[in-house]
C-alpha cells in the first residue's frame, strides 16, 4: 500500500514536470519569435537557438495542450 502511494506521487511529479516543460516551451517559442522579429542581428542568432530548443521541448513534453490543460489556462 505504501509503495503504491509512493508510485502515485512519483507519477504526479512526472506529470507536473511534463506540464511545466510544455509551458516553458510555449513561452520560449513566443519570446523567441518576438525577439526574432524585433531584435538586432546578434539577438536573432540567439533567438533561433531558443526557438529550436523550445520546439524540441514542446515535442518531448507532448505538445502545448499538455501544459495548458494541466494548469487550466483555458477552458
Amino acid at each position: 500500500m505504501i509503495q503504491q502511494a509512493n508510485f502515485n506521487g512519483l507519477l504526479d511529479g512526472v506529470e507536473f514536470l511534463i506540464a511545466v516543460g510544455s509551458i516553458l516551451g510555449l513561452l520560449g517559442l513566443l519570446i523567441g519569435i518576438i525577439f526574432l522579429v524585433f531584435g538586432g542581428s546578434r539577438m536573432r542568432k540567439h533567438m533561433i537557438g531558443v526557438i529550436i530548443f523550445s520546439l524540441i521541448l514542446i515535442t518531448l513534453c507532448g505538445g502545448v495542450d499538455t501544459g495548458l490543460k494541466y494548469f487550466h489556462i483555458y477552458r
